[in-house]
């Protein structure tokens, strides 16, 4: 079939498009450590984002009540076509009529148009004078805010991070598991096939290899599970690929941890209370201005011109002219004690927060505790299991060699294998509490 040459330009417009395409969606490659992973988080999580929008909405706000302090201007324009002119009574007596008669007579003319301009300056107004004192803690309200979420992010992030590196190091331990339980397999057979073991040695080999191979494709989906939801929390593209540089090590579980007091200011949470308290106390000082009068300055300048007929722009034509300045105090009398409940609202929000506070600061002091307690554990369970993860594995090593030299059964090395397995197990769990609890130590003395 011949193509069109219209055809042919599509055809070619089409290959054009995706070889442009294409390389747009690519996948990209990261390699972090988990520092450059958590300033990731930083700039990219949408928590952070929205948290420091809400920092820029609040800037509006303050240029909002600022505003409130500036002169108010604003300009009117507006045209009347009277289509009945209204009418109004007039003593008859005012002409020469009989008293308590009235003559009906109309006054104005069919169009009217006025064009002015109005001015309002606030002199004097308490709420509008605090607002304006309040426009700094409004702003460290906000950005205290997104300091508690970047901490929430930051823990987060090294959690989910070091959990994937142990489960890189188990993955490891389990390939190396894996590759002696296939050399054990194959010395098992090799036993079999020249009758020195039995073919239920065979089958109890083969069983262990495969629950080996069983707990590495688990390993391996919880790892790719684990860096999906790593990569969704720092607002990386999922679609993109991500590789961890930072290893584990006894110097860094120990780092930085067991040492140092806590200070309530170093605690983010702690910080954005106290910027609660700030508000709530320029809350109670609001209400109480509004028992003071308010004082405004305020200024008119009005035109207005009345015709027969639509002719406002025809020169010429007489503009009669309205202008004033005056001065305007609105003084606060009785409102059915609103303002005193105002006020009293306002001081047990206060006394709410400074509850909130003492909670807090009790709460930190149990974080620490706690978490002090958890670390030294942690720690104490790592030694202890590494210790036994080794023992296990000289057990197996001298049970393999006995087995190899015919002085051992396969009972043995089978045992000694499970116990290897479950001390390397006890030992990634001791490793994983860990680094959960350095992680909630740091966060609770504020040095995370």
């Amino acid at each position: 079939m011949k193509l069109k040459p219209a055809s042919i330009n599509s055809i070619a417009l089409v290959v054009v498009l995706a070889g442009i395409i294409r390389p747009a969606m690519a996948q990209e490659t990261f390699t972090f450590s988990a520092k450059q992973a958590v300033d990731y988080a930083m700039k990219n999580s949408v928590n952070v984002r929205n948290a420091l929008k809400d920092v820029e909405i609040q800037l509006q706000t303050n240029r909002e009540i600022t505003a409130a302090a500036y002169p108010q201007l604003s300009g009117n324009v507006n045209v009347t076509d009277y289509l009945k002119l209204p009418t109004q009574l007039i003593p008859a007596e005012f002409f020469g009529g009989a008293a308590g008669e009235f003559i009906p007579v109309q006054f104005g003319t069919k169009w009217s148009g006025t064009y002015g301009a109005t001015l309002n300056q606030i002199l004097f107004d308490g709420q509008v004078f605090v607002g304006l004192q309040a426009r700094a803690a409004s702003i460290e309200y906000a950005e205290k805010n997104v300091g508690v979420t970047r901490e929430t992010i930051k823990a987060n992030v090294y959690k989910i991070y070091y959990q994937l590196v142990v489960g890189q190091k188990q993955l490891a331990l389990l390939d190396a598991n894996i590759a002696r339980s296939e050399k054990l397999l194959h010395d098992t057979k090799a036993l079999f096939e020249n009758g020195f073991q039995e073919k239920l040695d065979v089958d109890k080999v083969s069983v262990t290899l495969a629950n080996l191979k069983t707990q590495k494709t688990k390993v391996q989906n919880q790892l790719q599970t684990g860096y999906i939801g790593l990569k969704y929390l720092m607002g990386m593209p999922v679609k993109n690929q991500l590789m961890l540089t930072d290893t584990l090590s006894d110097a860094f579980l120990r780092e930085g941890v067991l040492t140092d007091s806590i200070r309530m200011e170093d605690r983010q949470e702690y910080q954005l209370l106290k910027s609660v308290e700030k508000l709530n106390t320029y809350n109670i000082k609001r209400h109480r201005f509004t028992y003071i009068p308010t004082v405004s300055l305020t200024g008119n300048y009005n035109r207005m011109a009345m015709r027969e007929k639509f002719n406002f722009f025809k020169s010429g034509q007489d503009w009669f002219t309205t202008a004033y300045i005056g001065l305007q105090i609105n003084v606060p009398i009785f409102d059915g004690f609103a303002r005193d409940a105002r006020i009293r609202t306002a001081k047990l929000e206060l006394e709410k927060t400074h509850n909130n506070i003492e909670d807090l600061k009790n709460r930190i002091n149990m974080e620490v505790d706690s978490s002090r307690i958890s670390i030294a554990n942690a720690l104490i369970a790592v030694d202890e299991q590494k210790k036994n993860m080794e023992l296990a594995e000289q057990v197996y090593n001298q049970t393999k060699i006995k087995y190899e030299q015919g002085l051992g059964s396969n009972l043995e090395i089978t045992n000694a294998e499970t116990e290897l397995r479950t001390a390397q197990n006890n030992y990634f769990s001791a490793l994983y509490d860990a680094i959960i609890a350095r992680i909630n130590y740091l966060r609770a003395i504020g040095k995370l």
